[in-house]
């Protein structure tokens, strides 16, 4: 367990985790080439049916300050310059798109012993301001997430959670939606030395009476190789293979089919990032 209760988007991050990443159901090739001089250049293609997209980030590092300049196929210009530590743990992090004038943002984060604060404004007349702060230690931590719209004079996200964390288990719970809906996630390490994982999620929607459950599971077959798979009450199943074929290479393939209506071809997803 890390010191410190972290910032608010590691509430329930474990879980979300391990039911939700790496899986997808498109074709995507990510190559990253570094340089000795701290450069590193990384071109990404996704094919999504019919629509081909990719992007090509450079990323320059000098001491402290990290600059991430990233170019897409909609001829976007994203910028974000991050400096590490001007302060004992605090993270400055400023970043805009081009085009866009309105996009300039500037985003202070401080991590603390007992406390986690992220908090960002938008470079704009009118702008948005969002604030997330978390109390607690590595163990217990309650937080708060919010943004108000200056223009307005409305908040626009409310949000607040509760995380429990133990050696092999991590629960929490969190009142989204400004307070229209409920999240309650648990991840338990059931075997450390094969990174065997089980977790769960369930929402519930007050306005619409909805309840949305997904449970998962993963498990290293060797240090190289995992597995993963997830079914949720939609009847939704999926599952995932990932090779580290060389060192930070990895090879990856994912599955997801609709176990109501088995006359639906199911979705199948590739991705392939080199790192030489």
């Amino acid at each position: 367990m890390g010191k410190g209760p972290g910032l608010y988007t590691e509430i329930g991050k474990k879980a979300r985790d391990l039911l939700y990443k790496d899986y997808q159901t498109d074709q995507k090739f990510t190559l990253t080439t570094s340089s000795p001089t701290g450069v590193a250049i990384t071109s990404a293609g996704t094919k999504k049916g019919d629509l081909f997209l990719a992007d090509v980030n450079t990323q320059l590092k000098s001491r402290n300050v990290t600059t991430d300049i990233k170019v897409d196929t909609s001829s976007n210009l994203f910028t974000t310059i991050t400096v590490d530590e001007p302060a004992p743990g605090l993270k400055a992090i400023f970043g805009f798109r081009v085009p866009d004038q309105r996009s300039g943002k500037i985003e202070l984060q401080y991590l603390h012993e007992y406390a986690g604060i992220s908090s960002s404004i938008g470079l704009t007349a009118n702008p948005i301001v969002n604030f997330s702060g978390v109390l607690g230690t590595n163990v217990l931590a309650l937080g708060t997430d919010i943004s108000f719209d200056t223009k307005t004079g409305n908040f626009t996200k409310c949000n607040a959670g509760f995380s429990f964390t133990n050696a092999d288990l991590i629960a929490s719970l969190a009142l989204n939606e400004k307070g229209d809906s409920v999240n309650a996630s648990y991840y338990h390490i059931v075997n450390p030395s094969t990174n065997t994982a089980v977790g769960a999620e369930v929402t519930h929607s007050f306005s619409t009476n909805v309840n949305t459950i997904t449970v998962g599971t993963q498990h290293a077959l060797d240090p190289l190789t995992t597995i993963k798979a997830r079914v949720n009450n939609a009847g939704k199943a999926s599952a995932l293979i990932q090779h580290e074929w060389r060192p930070k290479s990895l090879f990856s393939i994912s599955g997801e089919v609709d176990t109501k209506s088995i006359d639906k071809s199911p979705k199948v997803g590739l991705a392939l990032a080199l790192k030489p």
